[in-house]
């Protein structure tokens, strides 16, 4: 099988590698095309995988490309993890927002959709270009925010296109091994998770039908154990009767997650820009670039969501070890490839649906059929097929409903070239809610990058 990475100079690339090479993965790929805009940060990535220390006889060739259509041509599967602007543009996703008193963070919020305005174009020329040069390839897309960008794939590529983020089945694997379970990889049985990307909920987790959420829920010393339990706190998790996506946090902390993260030194975004900006030109002279690599990744996973941990709090070790997307966008495509069904928490049209038993025949009634959602599925040989949830309460649909609107005000403003549509994806949106700041948004973010302009031509 050939796998093509799209941004294959990207950080997390060597993590993809290394699951390739060892482990239930080694083996199903047997050339693995890097393709990247930007040749230093292609030579820096190739580098660390020469150096990385593997026990597999199976490791895929590994081939560099800046040519897209030669990357594309032959290819079975594609990976896409692209960052249009690079980590520059995501200093100005949060810090646009934050100069108008805003949240500032790349996905959620108003720095999601510049990140989105962004994306969504660079990802739209990919689909065309794979139309053209591997028809029959599959898109996985890690691409943020990984749900906007699928749902505007999802009109050229169909059923070929599927969203993957590592965040909800990182919530359910802690909660069942804080609830004293150990849930297997690719097994989702008894699990019930409903919502958007970074925007979700774990309201069930019966493996073998017995119910530990309850328990969890009251279990103090266990949820403290649990990322999500010392970042909610119980009191909320037993008012709420589940456990959210640690972005909810931005909800419904805000001014406390605005105010950290003014109060900080420099913003995660300007932290990993400084980071890198360094970090690929000593990879390529370093003696042992694969060292110098992994402990860079290792500092960057310690402050991810910093702004959350005020009071010291440390990352689970077993986040910090690294293994979280790429193992799911390898499941997915093992499973694509004919490697057994699999169960995995991902970003698919809510319908059609597997074993519906809505009315709607929807995957979360209350949102449209086309509308893409972030729900446990079952992977096949065919695609990806949606697994019915039960039916969010009213205050967790609503501002589904609502971000859901702000996405597809989103994909238009990009689709149609339609300026107005963006200021009103910025108003709408439930961390702004303002007509006057929508605005004073979309100004400011095209002002840092004048490129936008080009979108309403």
């Amino acid at each position: 099988m050939r796998l093509m990475i799209a941004g294959g100079g990207g950080f997390r690339v060597p993590l993809v590698y290394r699951a390739l090479c060892e482990g239930p993965f080694a083996g199903l790929v047997s050339e693995l095309v890097l393709y990247d805009v930007d040749d230093q940060r292609l030579r820096a990535i190739q580098t660390v995988l020469s150096a990385m220390p593997v026990t597999s006889g199976s490791v895929p060739a590994v081939v560099g490309c800046t040519d897209l259509d030669e990357a594309l041509t032959g290819t079975d599967v594609v990976f896409a993890a692209i960052r249009p602007g690079g980590t520059a543009g995501r200093i100005a996703d949060e810090g646009v927002a934050l100069s108008l008193g805003l949240l500032g963070q790349e996905t959620t919020g108003a720095g999601g959709i510049s990140y989105a305005l962004r994306s969504i174009p660079r990802m739209l020329e990919l689909a065309e270009a794979m139309l053209r040069h591997c028809p029959d390839a599959w898109l996985i897309n890690f691409t943020n925010p990984a749900g906007m960008v699928t749902e505007a794939l999802v009109p050229v590529l169909g059923k070929r296109v599927i969203g993957i983020c590592d965040s909800a089945g990182g919530l359910v694997q802690r909660a069942s091994r804080a609830a004293g379970f150990a849930l297997e990889e690719g097994n989702l049985d008894g699990v019930g998770y409903y919502g958007l990307n970074h925007l979700g909920w774990l309201y069930r987790l019966a493996p073998g039908g017995t119910e530990l959420l309850p328990g969890l829920l009251e279990d103090r010393t266990a949820l403290e154990s649990l990322e999500e339990g010392r970042l909610f706190g119980q009191h909320l998790l037993e008012r709420l009767g589940c456990i959210p996506n640690e972005y909810l946090y931005y909800y419904y902390q805000t001014a406390q997650a605005t105010a950290a993260i003014r109060g900080q030194s420099q913003t995660r975004g300007a932290s990993i820009h400084q980071q890198q900006h360094s970090l690929y030109p000593e990879l390529l002279r370093s003696g042992d670039p694969y060292a110098l690599w992994d402990a860079a990744r290792r500092s960057r996973e310690e402050g991810y969501l910093a702004e959350a941990r005020l009071h010291g709090e440390q990352r689970d070790e077993a986040d910090l070890a690294g293994g979280g997307y790429e193992r799911v966008a390898l499941s997915v495509m093992r499973a694509l490839a004919g490697g057994g069904t699999a169960q995995l928490i991902l970003n698919v049209p809510n319908a059609p649906v597997l074993a519906t038993h809505t009315a709607a025949g929807v995957a979360v009634p209350g949102l449209p059929a086309d509308a893409v959602v972030e729900v446990p599925s079952q992977v096949t040989p065919d695609g990806a097929v949606a697994v019915a949830q039960d039916r969010p309460p009213g205050q967790f649909l609503t501002l589904m409903q609502h971000v859901k609107e702000v996405e597809r005000l989103t994909i238009r403003a990009v689709r149609e070239h339609d300026r107005e549509a963006a200021v009103q994806a910025f108003a709408s949106h439930p961390l702004v809610g303002s007509e006057l700041l929508g605005r004073q948004l979309l100004a400011g973010y095209e002002e840092a990058f004048p490129t936008l302009a080009g979108l309403w031509e």
